[in-house]
């Protein structure tokens, strides 16, 4: 069935765009190491505007300890290390009028352990995430069945291939979470 396949394939492109955004926000929180991508979230009032960090500057991990950011127009420099100070990244700025170095700080056990909660939360939410796409999916394809667009059996087939999906994606979210926990616990 048609309709029934263009469910399923909207249904697998949401599911993994959920995958990306989870990936991209586990991205985004600090472990023990410089990463160019703890500052992704970060925007800056530049001309009156908020505009993302990654568009006035340059921001490069020179060594597994320190992030540089390299404004591309040094006027913008003091707000760009207000915003870094403002943000909830943890990390102090210092500046010589061209670069801001950020030196990245050993992470406590104690830091670990909250750093090891925030991606369990992170992940939990790309879950049910997944999983509302999953209920949303299904509800449509009661309603095809009830309209007697779909029969009973097409309705089952494209059950079992939904519930593969998000076990699949469900499963690639795990895996994210399981690797970014192994690099925060890593000392």
């Amino acid at each position: 069935m048609e309709l029934i396949d263009e469910l399923l394939k909207d249904a697998e492109e949401r599911m993994r765009k959920s995958v990306e955004s989870s990936r991209g926000e586990l991205a985004t929180v600090r472990t023990g190491r410089a990463s160019p991508h703890l500052l992704d979230r970060i925007a800056v009032e530049y001309y009156g505007s908020q505009t993302p960090l990654k568009q006035l500057a340059n921001v490069a991990a020179s060594d597994a300890r320190l992030l540089t950011v390299t404004p591309f127009d040094r006027g913008s420099i003091g707000e760009i290390e207000k915003a870094i100070q403002d943000s909830d990244v943890g990390l102090t700025p210092s500046n010589d009028g061209n670069v801001i170095r950020l030196q990245i700080p050993e992470l406590t056990e104690e830091r670990r352990r909250e750093m090891v909660k925030v991606v369990h939360g992170v992940a939990e939410e790309g879950r049910v995430a997944i999983r509302n796409i999953r209920r949303d999916t299904m509800s449509d394809l009661r309603d095809l069945k009830k309209e007697g667009e779909a029969g009973e059996d097409d309705e089952r087939r494209a059950e079992a291939t939904l519930q593969k999906q998000t076990d699949e994606a469900i499963a690639e979210i795990d895996d994210l979470l399981k690797g970014k926990e192994e690099e925060i616990l890593e000392v």
